[in-house]
């Protein structure tokens, strides 16, 4: 009588004939009177023993068979289609082949757990190799006076470069690198740790250094404060027309407009004063009044371009003496009145002459004085005259362009000095007649009654 042989599940694996054996599974199966069943089943006890272990898998699987693959030392099961791994955890240098999701896989080398998420082992942890050493974020438990406090370590090579805290607190173990803790992450002070990179706001810049990391990472101590007087050894831009403000009540400020620069004081009626450092004292050098406009200097003023007084026509000097040439060598020097030509008038102290010149076209003459003039024309020729306290004058002679009017004989009175023409007129007519001057004596046909006849002789 033929075997029918079932499933776990009812359904039907083969049907044996009696006096045969069926391979239709991995294990062989006996028909009623085979002969040669006993070696076969203890084969096939064996094959239960070891899970049919091989480097290749059962021909004839059921589902749920297992079979020990010896080329990976993997346990797997049949799911019907294929043999899996059973889930096993292995410990290798190597990841496992034909892993199934949710094996787990211990690196041997570096001491790190895997699981395969069904497409690759993906790190379970820790995130650091054995050589590594202990890295990334530890889970710790400090004392402090105030109880215990966790926080969140972050280690390189073993080594706490900072802790992670959700408060201030003073830890009552020594931790190296770390006397204080403080809300946030604190840096190991012993390693001069920073942060480097991108920040978009900061509460604090440690200003104790000067010296710069490179040319873009500066020091906290070279920034400019607005708290405190400070000091830069560069040169300071304000990129602004609206400039520079200075003072409590922003009394000075520098701006530009249009490219043009102004400095202003601001406050009412105030002075803008400037003053300079006169061998350790201080002295002011000139003043703008503020309530006035008007400008005060102290010292000298020295003007290397021209001066020009705009506001009037006459240039008003309020000293008794206007000094030029002060503290230059001896030249000539004056007043020069500009006119259209290139040869301007020119009144000037000549140097070389000692006396005032003045002129015009490059022509100049002496300017007289009183003292210069002489009483005596005849002694000091070519000098200007004057009369003397009793009103005489003496020239060589007198040359007079004109005769003048004829002398009256009545006139006593008259201090005009006549000319030879005027006496000549004056004697040929005296008295009312001519008056003739001949080698000859007179005939009756000479003159008139009153004529005067002078004979000289020959």
């Amino acid at each position: 009588m033929a075997y029918t042989i079932n499933k776990t599940d009812g359904s039907v694996v083969t049907t044996i004939t009696d006096g045969t054996v069926d391979n239709t599974t991995s294990v062989q199966l006996f028909g009623k009177s085979f002969s040669g069943f006993g070696e076969g089943l203890n084969e096939n006890l064996v094959k239960l023993l070891e899970n049919a272990a091989s480097t290749s898998a059962p021909i004839a699987p059921l589902k749920g068979e297992l079979w020990f693959d010896t080329s990976t030392s993997q346990l797997k099961v049949y799911d019907g289609s294929a043999f899996k791994p059973t889930g096993a955890a292995k410990s290798q240098a190597s990841a496992p082949t034909s892993p199934s999701a949710g094996d787990l896989w211990h690196d041997s080398d570096d001491d790190q757990l895997y699981i395969y998420t069904g497409s690759a082992f993906q790190l379970v942890g820790p995130v650091y190799t054995a050589g590594q050493t202990l890295s990334g974020w530890k889970i710790e438990t400090l004392g402090s006076s105030a109880g215990n406090k966790v926080v969140s370590s972050m280690y390189a090579g073993n080594t706490r470069v900072a802790i992670l805290s959700k408060e201030d607190f003073t830890p009552s173990v020594t931790q190296t690198g770390f006397a204080a803790i403080k809300a946030g992450i604190t840096l190991n002070s012993t390693l001069g740790a920073v942060f480097d990179g991108t920040n978009t706001q900061a509460s604090f810049v440690n200003v104790a250094g000067t010296s710069n990391t490179s040319s873009t990472i500066i020091a906290g101590g070279n920034f400019l404060r607005t708290d405190a007087a400070d000091t830069t050894t560069g040169a300071l831009t304000v990129d602004t027309d609206s400039g520079i403000i200075v003072g409590d009540a922003q009394e000075l400020s520098v701006t530009v407009s249009s490219n043009d620069v102004t400095i202003a004081q601001t406050s009412q009626d105030k002075d803008l004063i400037f003053t300079v450092n006169d061998g350790g004292t201080t002295k002011t050098a000139f003043t703008i009044e503020g309530a006035t406009g008007n400008v005060t200097v102290a010292g000298n003023l020295n003007v290397t371009g021209a001066y020009n007084y705009t506001s009037s026509e006459i240039v008003q000097h309020s000293d008794a003496f206007l000094k030029v040439n002060a503290g230059g060598s001896e030249t000539d020097a004056g007043l020069i009145v500009e006119t259209g030509d290139t040869d301007d008038a020119r009144l000037f102290y000549d140097v070389s002459e000692n006396f005032w010149s003045a002129g015009h076209g490059q022509s100049y003459s002496q300017v007289i004085r009183l003292a210069d003039a002489v009483v005596d024309g005849n002694a000091a020729k070519e000098k200007v005259l004057k009369t003397t306290a009793a009103g005489l004058v003496t020239v060589t002679n007198v040359s007079l362009a004109a005769v003048g009017s004829a002398i009256a004989t009545s006139d006593t009175s008259s201090v005009s000095v006549p000319t030879i023409g005027q006496v000549a007129t004056f004697g040929n007519l005296w008295g009312g007649s001519a008056k003739f001057v001949q080698t000859g004596d007179p005939s009756a046909s000479d003159g008139a009654n009153g004529d005067l006849w002078f004979k000289y002789e020959a």
